[in-house]
């Protein structure tokens, strides 16, 4: 008989970060208890801990293919229920500066679907494992902490309508989103504070639903006008589940689409190009817009602390959150859980700096740097304009252009905001040359 002593793990927030957390962690712990205030089991999709997500999500092609490596078999069975599916550049048209951009064929996948869609086919794979455990309507009160303060070996928490309960744990990952605690509960163990990083943005949104006739796409499942200097508005209309589509409108610096309907469509016509007000002339209104605001981008430094205590991690929105627009927040959480498979993988306990470490360079780093340095492409957008991020405005400003007219540019460029590619295949010779060459 083995004596060897059962391992258990528990994450706390069951967004997507947390979904794709307690299925890596699933593979090396005995039990993982997933715990979330929200009832996430509920008929109400739209969660609380969730107020955007009404709102459209894109799951980017590296997200997606990340996806189906934690969930075989699931990008088949979200197209069945509803999804709409294509090739992400070949099927989305993408306007920037004005301009479409050539649509050709770039191997990868793009799946269109509401939020709550994608996150209930997730959490459905994941509550199926048998060695995970659902704590929902469940608040987070504390962490159990060691005497000296360098261990953490569990979570205080309190189920609905019970007493503050102890969860034990090798492991705590806090996946809890933009409000979570770890700074402070960090701070209160005399760590000191963690260093944050923000972007003051100013953006706000509006969504609305319809029913679009299929001809109206034509043959597209997503139609994407992209706010540029210019003019920086922009707007998505896309094709999701339940036979809707799904408009979102946005405006940064306080330029925002208005909630009322004239207002809302009279923004729509504002935009660089007419593609999605036409398109709207044939639709059928759901529901009337509503509207969220995102003022700043935010990232807290976890991987310049000098020291973190061991069996705790922190991933996710509680990382690092980005412009919405650019839709990277769902793939970012994806690779997030990559780097946390690398480091439990074999057991034993998980070396948090190396962590935060590999976290920042394989997951956040060029996501946040093409994040950052997009937004500063806009005039108002507080922040310092060095030599390097005005040559990179540049250059993309080249290669938008180049993709609008030259297939092989335009597949190079959706593979590279997709995430699959690293940017620097944007310098191979022969493309820089295209791009270049004007």
């Amino acid at each position: 008989m083995s004596s060897r002593r059962a391992t258990s793990a528990v994450v706390l927030g069951g967004g997507i970060a947390g979904l794709f957390a307690t299925r890596v962690l699933a593979d090396q712990f005995d039990k993982v208890t997933l715990v979330d205030r929200d009832h996430l089991t509920g008929p109400n999709l739209l969660r609380r801990g969730l107020p955007q997500g009404h709102h459209l999500h894109g799951l980017l092609s590296r997200g997606q293919q990340i996806t189906e490596e934690h969930f075989p078999g699931i990008t088949d069975q979200m197209v069945a229920d509803g999804s709409a599916v294509g090739d992400a550049s070949n099927d989305v048209r993408w306007i920037i500066n004005g301009k479409r951009l050539v649509q050709t064929e770039s191997g990868l996948v793009c799946l269109t679907a509401s939020r709550p869609f994608f996150e209930s086919h997730i959490r459905d794979r994941v509550l199926a494992l048998p060695n995970v455990v659902l704590s929902e309507l469940t608040d987070i009160s504390r962490l159990e902490v060691s005497e000296d303060g360098k261990r953490v070996g569990g979570v205080w928490v309190f189920p609905e309508g019970k007493h503050e309960t102890l969860l034990p744990a090798d492991l705590v990952v806090d996946a809890s989103g933009r409000g979570s605690r770890a700074p402070v509960w960090r701070e209160d163990l005399g760590y000191g504070r963690v260093q944050e990083e923000k972007h003051k943005i100013g953006m706000g949104y509006a969504t609305r639903y319809y029913r679009i006739p299929d001809e109206a796409f034509e043959g597209n499942i997503s139609v994407n006008t992209v706010a540029s200097p210019s003019v920086p508005r922009g707007c998505i209309c896309q094709k999701i589940d339940g036979g809707r589509a799904i408009v979102t409108a946005y405006g940064i610096l306080g330029d925002h689409p208005p909630t009322d309907p004239v207002g809302y469509l009279d923004f729509i016509k504002s935009l660089a190009a007419p593609d999605i007000y036409e398109i709207l002339q044939t639709a059928e209104p759901i529901n009337d817009p509503v509207a969220y605001k995102f003022p700043t981008n935010q990232r807290r430094h976890y991987e310049l602390m000098p020291d973190f205590p061991t069996g705790f991690l922190v991933i996710g929105d509680a990382v690092a959150s980005f412009n919405p627009s650019y839709a990277q927040g769902m793939t970012v959480s994806a690779l997030d859980s990559i780097v946390l498979r690398k480091h439990v993988a074999g057991g034993g306990p998980v070396d948090p700096l190396a962590f935060f470490k590999d976290l920042a360079t394989d997951a956040i780093d060029g996501c946040w740097d093409m994040a950052v340095s997009s937004d500063l492409n806009f005039p108002g957008v507080e922040g310092e304009r060095t030599p390097e991020i005005i040559e990179t405005h540049e250059f993309i400003s080249k290669t938008q252009d180049a993709a609008a007219r030259d297939a092989e540019v335009s597949r190079a460029f959706q593979r590279v905001i997709g995430l699959a590619d690293h940017y620097t295949v944007l310098h191979e010779p022969h493309l820089e040359a295209k791009i270049l060459g004007g």
